[in-house]
């Protein structure tokens, strides 16, 4: 019996002018956390976001958001306010900082942090006498949350917005890029990204300023004189040169990434959509998702886990949706407002493989498995 293909959930894919920039770093000699490199990407993202981007490049996005608390004053015995339904990466770092993460349910339109629950957050927590210091808010799969609702509600209490677009990079919201609405923003350009420096991510800054000090604390902190000399803790947090330049190949390709990806996800539309027993997160007038991963949601748990293990059987690899932070064991006990939604998307969400470089036979092949069990 012939073994098909493997077809990965959401693999690096490769625009062919990476090698030219990594090549440079190499002849230049800048094996190193500094070069042309690095402040070559960070010019394109900044760019790309424009809107009073400031781009800080760093080893990763969980790094970013490590920094950003760090940015905001966030320390021990602080409460951040945090979207329960996301990776644990965008919470571990409120516990890096000696903080509270406090949970945040979804709602059904974008998946994304409930503007009524999280107002009713602050007010439970500015009531029992600890207001929020911050709120970490996720634009899901690459769904906008939000926004508008989201920061007027912050605005009112005046606790400041991190704003998490690990997922999002070339998702807009009434057409501004995710990415430029928080008082910081996080990027992420893991493997599996749309675009990819193999680990990275950045931190978004408003000011040149803050965009200083970022990059001071993200290089150990070291200050500006010949002699090693240190007023604050920093980190070893800066991208190096070499992965860099990959990244400023893929900007080359992010919109072309964008493009397949939302091709991606109107062929699973037009093939499944049809079925009652499936449903997809559809975008609300004025959202525009880069549809990082295409999620869909069954009628309940067993026809979830059947498709995926039925898509496994055939080399396809997909993956439940993310996990509640609440119903992880590493944070069990913590405080959450709670509507249901995000437990019920965790128990009947399916993501589908959404790879740029997936082929239409690819497509084909996917989609005629989730047919079969349903006898069409």
């Amino acid at each position: 019996m012939t073994v098909k293909p493997k077809i990965w959930l959401s693999p690096p894919h490769m625009g062919g002018s990476e090698q030219d920039f990594i090549n440079d770093a190499f002849k230049t000699n800048f094996i190193a956390p500094v070069g042309h490199n690095i402040t070559g990407f960070e010019t394109d993202l900044e760019t790309y976001l424009s809107n009073n981007s400031y781009a800080i490049a760093l080893t990763s996005g969980t790094a970013a958001i490590h920094l950003a608390l760090v940015l905001l004053n966030v320390g021990k015995g602080d409460e951040v306010i945090c979207q329960t339904k996301t990776f644990v990466a965008s919470v571990n770092p409120v516990i890096y900082q000696g903080a509270t993460p406090v949970f945040v349910d979804s709602e059904t339109d974008t998946w994304n942090m409930c503007p009524g629950l999280l107002e009713n957050a602050i007010k439970d927590r500015i009531n029992k006498g600890k207001k929020p210091k911050a709120i970490i808010v996720i634009n899901l799969y690459g769904m906008p949350y939000k926004v508008n609702e989201i920061h007027n509600i912050a605005k009112r209490y005046e606790i400041p917005v991190l704003e998490d677009s690990a997922e999002a990079l070339g998702s807009h919201y009434h057409g501004k890029p995710c990415g430029t609405f928080g008082d910081y923003a996080v990027l992420s350009f893991n493997g599996n990204k749309i675009i990819t420096t193999s680990g990275g991510g950045a931190l978004i800054a408003r000011s040149q300023q803050e965009k200083n000090k970022g990059i001071y604390l993200a290089t150990q902190a070291k200050d500006n004189s010949v002699e090693y000399n240190h007023t604050a803790i920093g980190y070893n947090y800066r991208m190096p040169n070499v992965t860099a330049g990959i990244g400023r190949g893929q900007m080359q390709v992010l919109e072309k990434h964008i493009e397949l990806r939302r091709r991606n996800f109107n062929y699973y539309f037009k093939e499944l959509n049809a079925l009652p027993e499936i449903s997809f997160l559809q975008e609300p007038e004025g959202f525009s998702s880069n549809r990082w991963l295409t999620c869909v949601v069954f009628e309940n748990q067993k026809q979830r886990d059947d498709i995926m293990k039925l898509l496994e059987s055939n080399n396809i690899e997909s993956r439940p949706s993310w996990k509640p932070m609440h119903l992880q064991p590493v944070y069990k006990g913590q405080d959450a407002y709670l509507n249901g939604t995000s437990e019920d998307l965790y128990s009947k969400g399916l993501c589908l493989p959404s790879g740029s470089s997936l082929t239409i036979e690819d497509l084909e092949r996917i989609t005629n498995l989730i047919k079969s069990y349903f006898g069409k």
